[in-house]
């Protein structure tokens, strides 16, 4: 028994030795172990003896595998994971890539000689701090050479870990990671910080919601405040409406970039002109994080430009734009398609006054005729003096007779009114020579020259004022008398309203009708529209035309409804100027409430070339229309120039196929080119009305192309009010065709 507890023992022994690897032999450990434990304790404490053991065994293995981990971890990482005794100097690295030495240096730190000189203060500093427990951690970034005597920036970390009893350091171990190109990252944005916080313009760094996340020193300087009062407030412009700063975020988020110079105030209330530019960045996801908005002052140089402008464009005598100015501004003014008027005088025998009175005299008279015309001028208006004593205004945006004439009798009365200078009462007198375009021509070179020619005429006048040529003179009286009787019809109810019927072209029933204004004036008859609607539309008339022909309309067929005659809707034509109306729908409004008629029953007809002056608004104001119910139709469809890919955004609901597509469907390509814009309108599933119609085989292909709606004389002329009211009656007694006949007829 003793035997076998002698042999347990030594296994027991020698399984412990390898445990602890334990510097004494088997044999002394027997003996001592035998000699402290008794056999039957032993005996006692053999299972447990042998559970410890194979707990220490699992834990050694379990060590070796987390040694392993830790390595591969530390490898993975790139970091250099280090471990120095402090008491001996040794300093043991795994991962290094800086030395392949072990270090036995009583060094401080102990890696001295492999840092950047410049930075060792600095690193020995931390280290003494976390020494004296000033941290709770050594942390220093700093320059250190490798292997191949080149300079990394590491970021070195450790902590003391081990002390002795007097609490003086003896172990510590930390990390060195390489950050050279962090430091690289770092050294940039410190540039390109620097740049933007000494650049003269204000800069502001929004987020992706536009909330003010950073701006410059020089935003504080043009803007005024504190840095903290801007954080995280919503972009704006003062002074601005929210509806136009939600529309520059519309624009920068569509286009990536908006740029436009607007009035703001500065720090001492000034009101400055700011040029805005925005721009939105991008991360590495494509993703929009944030915008960049650059303020830039535009006042000096506004003022070195208006101090060029002036010296080049400006007569110093009157301070008047120059002829340089006025022939740069001509030219500009003929590339816009647009009416204008050019009045050219000079001063009669104002020689005499020169040579009498001498030249200083002579330049303060023109002076104070400048400064007393130039009040007269429409402000839109520019007056010139092109030299000498030849002046010129510019009337842009008409060719108005009233307005032009009115402009020239005042002109003239104004300079024929006595000056007191020097104690000397000057009267002078002048005459003016008027040209128009383009009808007088189209370059500013021809119409100063026919105006000169129109001025040398008036002069046999004297006083006087005159246009370029006969034709001209008889066309303005004419166009004269046409806006006064307009005036006139307006206020005495001169104006009627025809209807011509819209007919299915495959049942011959009344779709519809379209309401067609009609100018009859007592002493002069019908005036064509031709002739009075193109004025009405120059001088303004159109709008009171317009909305009187809206009224009558309605207000017709209400009474129709309420008769049971009617239950389709009337088409009514809308201008150009009343579609430019910023209080448009409050008008229409105003008109169907005031005859009780329901928006089902109104189409607006509205031009091809009205929408195309500016799409983008045109389809505001349409869309406003139809979300009240109101029918809308492009009238004289082709004859523009529309895009497809605005027409698909217009709310449309039908389609006017023009007059003069309709008498070319003779020929095989007018054919083909109706049938095109059939398709496109079924396309874009609108209804299509074929206007013009007077032959019987232009209804036979209309129908073979699938045109749905037809008018013209065909089926009816445009009927008065009393005439389309029997036409309507006699729809409920009358099949299709012999009523379409019948119409004919009459």
């Amino acid at each position: 028994m003793i035997k076998i507890i002698k042999m347990i023992s030594t296994f027991l022994i020698m399984s412990m030795a390898d445990v602890f690897s334990a510097s004494a032999s088997p044999i002394e450990l027997e003996q001592s172990t035998l000699l402290l434990i008794p056999s039957t304790i032993m005996m006692l404490l053999l299972p447990y003896l042998l559970f410890v053991i194979y707990k220490l065994k699992r834990s050694r293995h379990q060590l070796r595998i987390s040694e392993h981990r830790l390595k591969s971890t530390v490898e993975g990482s790139g970091d250099t994971l280090w471990d120095w005794n402090i008491k001996t100097g040794e300093v043991i690295r795994i991962n290094d890539k800086y030395t392949t030495d072990t270090n036995n240096a009583n060094g401080f730190p102990p890696n001295r000689d492999l840092i950047h000189p410049h930075d060792l203060p600095h690193v020995e500093n931390a280290l003494k701090r976390h020494f004296a427990e000033h941290t709770a951690f050594f942390e220093a970034s700093y320059r250190i050479k490798d292997s191949f005597d080149r300079w990394h920036w590491v970021l070195d970390r450790g902590k003391i870990i081990e002390k002795d009893t007097n609490l003086n350091p003896l172990r510590m171990t930390g990390t060195v990671r390489d950050i050279s190109q962090l430091k690289s990252t770092e050294a940039r944005l410190n540039l390109f910080a620097k740049c933007v916080e000494s650049l003269t313009d204000a800069i502001a760094i929004y987020d992706k919601n536009f909330k003010l996340v950073d701006l410059n020193p020089s935003f504080l300087t043009l803007f005024g405040g504190s840095r903290e009062q801007y954080l995280k407030k919503d972009f704006a412009l003062l002074g601005y409406d929210q509806s136009y700063v939600d529309e520059i975020k519309a624009t920068v988020k569509a286009t990536e970039h908006w740029q436009q110079e607007v009035k703001l105030k500065n720090a001492q209330r000034q009101l400055l002109p700011i040029e805005i530019s925005i721009d939105e960045i991008k991360n590495e996801h494509n993703q929009i994080c944030n915008y960049v908005v650059v303020y830039s002052d535009q006042t000096e140089r506004k003022k070195a430009e208006s101090q060029l402008h002036n010296l080049s464009n400006r007569d110093r005598t009157t301070g008047l734009p120059n002829r340089n100015l006025f022939f740069t501004n001509l030219k500009k003014l003929a590339k816009q398609d647009n009416h204008h008027a050019l009045l050219v005088f000079d001063l009669d025998n104002f020689k005499k006054i020169n040579d009498s009175l001498g030249h200083q005299l002579g330049d303060s008279l023109l002076a104070k005729l400048a400064m007393r015309l130039n009040k007269l001028t429409r402000e839109k208006d520019v007056f010139y003096r092109l030299g000498g004593d030849e002046f010129a205004l510019v009337m842009s945006g008409t060719n108005d007779i009233h307005t032009i004439t009115r402009m020239a009798k005042l002109f003239l009365a104004a300079i024929a009114t006595p000056f007191n200078m020097a104690g000397h009462e000057l009267v002078i007198t002048s005459s003016v020579g008027i040209v128009l375009f383009p009808e007088d021509g189209n370059t500013p070179e021809l119409l100063l020259k026919n105006a000169d020619t129109a001025m040398y005429h008036a002069k046999k006048k004297g006083n006087s004022y005159l246009f370029f040529n006969d034709t001209m003179n008889r066309e303005a009286v004419k166009r004269l008398q046409i806006e006064n009787l307009m005036r006139y019809g307006l206020k005495e109810d001169h104006f009627e309203v025809y209807y011509q019927p819209k007919m299915n072209i495959h049942t011959g029933k009344l779709d519809g009708m379209e309401a067609l204004v009609r100018f009859i004036t007592p002493k002069k008859g019908i005036i064509s529209p031709g002739v009075f609607i193109p004025i009405a539309e120059e001088t303004g008339q159109i709008i009171e035309i317009g909305e009187v022909v809206l009224n009558k309309a309605c207000r017709d067929v209400k009474n129709w409804i309420d008769q049971g005659l009617f239950n389709g809707r009337v088409a009514v034509n809308l201008s150009a100027k009343q579609f430019s109306l910023p209080d448009l729908t409050t008008r229409i409004d105003l008109i169907l409430q005031k005859n009780e008629l329901p928006s089902y029953f109104l189409e607006l007809e509205i031009t091809e070339g009205t929408v195309m002056d500016d799409p983008q608004e045109a389809i505001a104001v349409m869309r406003s229309l139809s979300a009240r119910g109101i029918h809308l139709a492009m009238d004289d469809f082709g004859t523009g120039y529309s895009s497809l890919a605005y027409l698909k955004q217009f709310p449309l609901n039908t389609l006017k196929v023009d007059k003069a597509f309709i008498d070319d469907m003779q020929t095989e390509r007018g054919r083909n080119m109706v049938d095109s814009i059939v398709t496109i309108a079924h396309n874009l599933e609108l209804h299509v009305v074929a206007e013009g119609v007077e032959q019987a085989k232009q209804v036979e292909m209309l129908k073979e192309l699938k045109c749905q709606t037809v008018q013209g004389y065909y089926y009816s002329k445009p009927l008065s009010h009393p005439e389309f009211t029997a036409f309507l009656k006699s729809q409920l007694t009358k099949s299709a065709p012999s009523l379409i006949r019948s119409v004919n007829v009459n």
